[in-house]
């Protein structure tokens, strides 16, 4: 293959880039978080020196004139010539190169590009995910007992370490004494760690090395420990200077970069909620909404409370500062944007989800708990867009977990006909997530005894018959599992609202009994859950008590008179005829 020319390339320096020892080693870019860590980009860089040696006679001037000397890139030129030629030797090199068994040989992390200047929150967040994972892959190798690799790993930890610790140095404004001795201590075990190891690979008694593996691992977790220790300390310190910067800022491009920076900490993870909400976060948050100057911002700044209020710490935060009167007030006030409202909506949904213990003890919802149903219901109605009426609905669904008295709130405002009515909108209902918030709520009202009358009304029990039939469309886990929550809490609905005979003969005239049967018998029909089987098997039960003669002999011996347990052995241990 052609090189550039070698005029110039001893004065160069040789290899070019830092990191230890003069070397640049490969990275790969990526981001903290569990689920976005294996999409990092995978990108080889070659480093170049610009040669200044090579110098090239433009042109010699008419006699008595000057001689003209241009200086030309050497590396630029050869670069240009590349673009024409192509060399069989090389691409010959490349094709035969073996390709190796060793999963791990070719999973050097790579950190494509860097951070850019002075941007350290990037930087902790990048080296951190690299450190982390080495980590986590040094740990697995210990397991098999691969000492080489081990070694080699803690060799090129030890790098990744000190390049963080270096070049957040390099771009942070000051460093704590605490950090300054946390950085001595973590250095320090890495070079335990690589000293250790470096030892195991000398030693051939069986005995001797399983002692020394509880060393290496007792080494490594304390290593883990002073890694965590350093990035906690390093990440709060520039989340005290955005909340600080929020906090200080009435420049609106400044708050809405701010804001950004801030939303996209929320995105790696609950720790960094946890650190946002601890630094007062959630009350810089708020009080951009609750100034006018700021209208355009609301969105944004609500985005990142809805996100940060997953952890404890930050609904306790929200709480504190009457964040609930002022989501109150957002929803309530048509002079915002429905795109404002939606993300409250968000913030209502995220602050009463029945899955966060800590919820059920949010005591300041209850004061404005009516008006922000009325205010949901009437976004319900009156979405623009699938995505604003799921905000509403799951807000609303998760409400009438949070507090009973919501379901008798949400059947005086008539909300039985807004949700059946949103049903045939494509417009606004057209996912199984959607679809899923309305039969929650639904599921929920049903135990109402007045409820059953306006569902019969609105001919809500079709609707509930074409949710026993979801089905997803995509085929991805996350839409397959939406998909079985319709259909067991259409089937839950079902036989509440079954307590009341008319209920039930409409059932029966729907042909639901018939499709509660074929979920029972045929797994593929309901993905092969349990949890809907179990649904349908109550649901079917309690039909058969209204009207017995919708159901043949052998579906009532094997669904309806056995035990619930017998019946559910016997469905969900059914082999499918293909014939």
């Amino acid at each position: 293959m052609r090189r550039p020319p070698e005029s110039g390339e001893a004065a160069s320096g040789g290899l070019g880039g830092g990191g230890l020892w003069g070397l640049q080693e490969p990275r790969r870019l990526g981001c903290a978080g569990p689920d976005r860590c294996g999409q990092a980009l995978l990108q080889i860089g070659i480093n170049m020196m610009a040669l200044p040696g090579g110098r090239h006679m433009d042109s010699i001037s008419l006699p008595g004139q000057r001689l003209h000397l241009m200086q030309v890139d050497s590396v630029q030129r050869w670069m240009e010539d590349l673009k024409l030629m192509t060399e069989c030797e090389c691409m010959c090199i490349l094709q035969a190169k073996p390709i190796s068994l060793e999963e791990d040989t070719q999973g050097d992390l790579i950190l494509a590009g860097g951070p850019g200047p002075g941007d350290p929150l990037q930087l902790l967040l990048k080296r951190g995910w690299v450190v982390s994972t080495e980590l986590r892959r040094i740990g697995q190798k210990l397991a098999q007992d691969r000492w080489a690799r081990v070694h080699s790993m803690s060799v090129r930890l030890t790098c990744h370490a000190r390049s963080m610790v270096s070049e957040y140095s390099a771009v942070s404004r000051s460093s704590s004494q605490e950090m300054g001795q946390i950085e001595k201590l973590l250095m320090e075990k890495c070079s335990e760690l690589s000293a250790i190891t470096e030892r195991c690979l000398q030693v051939e008694n069986e005995h001797v090395l399983k002692s020394m593996k509880a060393c290496v691992s007792e080494t490594l977790s304390t290593l883990g420990q002073h890694f965590g220790q350093l990035l906690e300390l390093a990440l709060t310190r520039e989340v005290q200077a955005l909340v600080r910067k929020i906090d200080a800022s009435d420049n609106i491009y400044i708050t809405e970069s701010t804001t950004g920076n801030l939303f996209s900490l929320t995105q790696e993870g609950a720790p960094l909620c946890r650190i946002i909400a601890k630094e007062g976060g959630v009350v810089a948050l708020f009080k951009v909404c609750r100034q006018d100057s700021f209208r355009c911002l609301y969105p944004q700044a609500l985005r990142t409370l809805a996100s940060i209020c997953c952890v404890e710490e930050g609904v306790h935060q929200l709480e504190k500062v009457d964040g609930v009167l002022c989501l109150a007030d957002i929803l309530t006030d048509d002079s915002h944007s429905e795109a404002t409202r939606a993300e409250a909506a968000a913030v209502v949904a995220q602050v009463t989800s029945p899955h966060l213990p800590f919820t059920q003890h949010l005591s300041s919802f209850l004061e404005s708990m009516e008006e922000i149903v009325t205010a949901l219901v009437k976004l319900c109605q009156e979405a623009s867009s699938g995505e604003v009426f799921l905000l509403a609905s799951a807000a609303l669904a998760n409400i009438t977990f949070f507090d009973t008295m919501a379901c008798e709130m949400l059947l005086q405002l008539n909300a039985i006909r807004v949700l059946l009515e949103a049903c045939s909108d494509k417009q606004r209902v057209d996912t199984p997530y959607t679809r899923d918030q309305i039969v929650t709520i639904l599921a929920n009202m049903s135990v109402l005894e007045q409820c059953a009358s306006d569902i019969i009304q609105e001919n809500g029990i079709q609707l509930i018959m074409g949710m026993l039939s979801e089905k997803p469309r995509s085929g991805t886990p996350a839409e397959v599992a939406a998909c079985e929550r319709v259909q067991q809490k259409a089937a839950v609905t079902l036989a509440r609202l079954s307590r009341d005979p008319e209920v039930a003969r409409e059932a029966v005239r729907l042909s639901c009994m018939s499709r509660l049967i074929e979920l029972c018998r045929s797994p593929s029909e309901r993905n092969s859950s349990d949890a809907v089987l179990v649904a349908c098997l109550a649901a079917l039960r309690r039909l058969a008590g209204v009207c017995p003669e919708g159901l043949q002999e052998s579906d009532f011996q094997q669904l309806v008179q056995p035990r619930l347990v017998d019946s559910f052995l016997l469905c969900s241990n059914m082999e499918e005829s293909f014939v």
